[in-house]
């Protein structure tokens, strides 16, 4: 009788739990991605193939478009003709957001320039750009009929964050305006979050700027929009990862594209036309924003951002527990070495996957 009655307990035990050990293995991998969709072709809008085109790994709830490489009412035009292209689902919401950085601005750029040397890359104030975003003009893919959704990027991060708690990875491939707003305006929005993935933080590249190329080692996400960054850092994200410099090598070759466009269609036709060989920074933010396990190597420190006009001003610092200042910086896992075969096999299986789907 004991052993049948110990026996009878043990299942029963073992019957409470199936459910949590069940729902914790189904559990839903959503993924909002906030990016400053440059285009045609590049970094960013192939930001978007990882996610698309990995439906049994993630769920996408959609897009917030911020100024930086390009601003922003052209980065919502340029997604939504390669939403077109792709033939992605129409309900997938492409939503406006940030048109300027919260502090900076093109003529404190220009006026930090005098000081402390050129910031190579510009983005959406390179050249003889206006201070303030202008109409879009005519893209070279062909115009959108895409609908744009009617809200607003913060505003559509804390709803989906409150909707889905805990089960959200938001993806920040570009400045991280959008993130800092949508923290000013909930204060629950980070801590409802499941991680925050940002493209940014090269904290070890100032040489690499002299070796190697002042433009890939230059943390223009971080340097864009400073103060949004210093906001988002000291959030209470439960996880918090950071890519940076570790995608640099990654380049995106011929091979690579050759490899992604086996399958013809609209898809390959537009990675083909639009090909950009500079290293795969959001496309590989967007891949392990999805599977975190392609992190082989990572380095946990506290972070935060010089928000003091010299010649750091955007760039940020790190710390270990012993020697933090206590400022507000929060720990932060610092990607050094990915497994980078398979996250080339994940993007090309990615791309084909849905260039057959178009």
């Amino acid at each position: 009788m004991f052993p049948r009655l110990c026996l009878s307990v043990l299942l029963a035990g073992l019957s409470a739990l199936a459910p949590i050990h069940a729902h914790a293995a189904s559990a839903p991998n959503y993924v909002i991605i906030d990016n400053d969709f440059a285009g045609p072709g590049g970094t960013n809008i192939q930001s978007v193939i990882p996610l698309l085109g990995q439906p049994d790994k993630v769920t996408l709830l959609g897009f917030t478009v911020v100024v930086g490489d390009g601003w922003e009412n052209e980065a919502v035009a340029h997604l939504s003709r390669f939403l077109e292209v792709a033939s992605a689902p129409a309900e997938l919401p492409v939503v406006p957001g940030a048109t300027q950085p919260l502090v900076n601005s093109r003529p404190r750029l220009l006026a930090w320039e005098k000081s402390n040397g050129k910031m190579p890359w510009k983005g959406a104030w390179r050249g003889n750009a206006p201070d303030l975003q202008p109409p879009v003009k005519v893209l070279k893919e062909g115009q959108p009929t895409r609908a744009v959704s009617r809200e607003t990027a913060a505003l559509f991060l804390i709803k989906q964050v409150h909707e889905h708690p805990h089960e959200v990875t938001v993806l920040a491939a570009g400045p991280m305006t959008n993130i800092a707003l949508a923290i000013k305006l909930d204060p629950e929005f980070a801590s409802l979050c499941r991680r925050l993935v940002f493209m940014g933080a090269i904290v070890d590249g100032n040489l690499s700027q002299v070796t190697e190329s002042a433009d890939y080692y230059t943390d223009f996400n971080f340097m864009f929009d400073p103060e949004a960054a210093s906001i988002a850092l000291e959030a209470p994200f439960p996880e918090v990862i950071s890519v940076g410099s570790v995608a640099n090598p990654i380049r995106m070759t011929p091979e690579i594209r050759d490899r992604a466009t086996q399958r013809p269609g609209p898809l390959s036709d537009y990675l083909k036309h639009y090909f950009h060989p500079q290293p795969m920074w959001d496309e590989l933010a967007a891949a392990i924003a999805v599977d975190p396990a392609l992190i082989t190597q990572s380095v946990t420190a506290y972070m935060t951002v010089d928000l003091t006009h010299g010649p750091n001003y955007g760039y940020a610092h790190v710390w270990p527990d012993s020697t933090r200042p206590h400022i507000g910086e929060r720990p932060v896992k610092i990607v050094t070495a990915v497994d980078t075969p398979r996250f080339i096999q994940t993007f090309v299986d990615a791309a084909n996957r849905m260039n057959t789907h178009g």
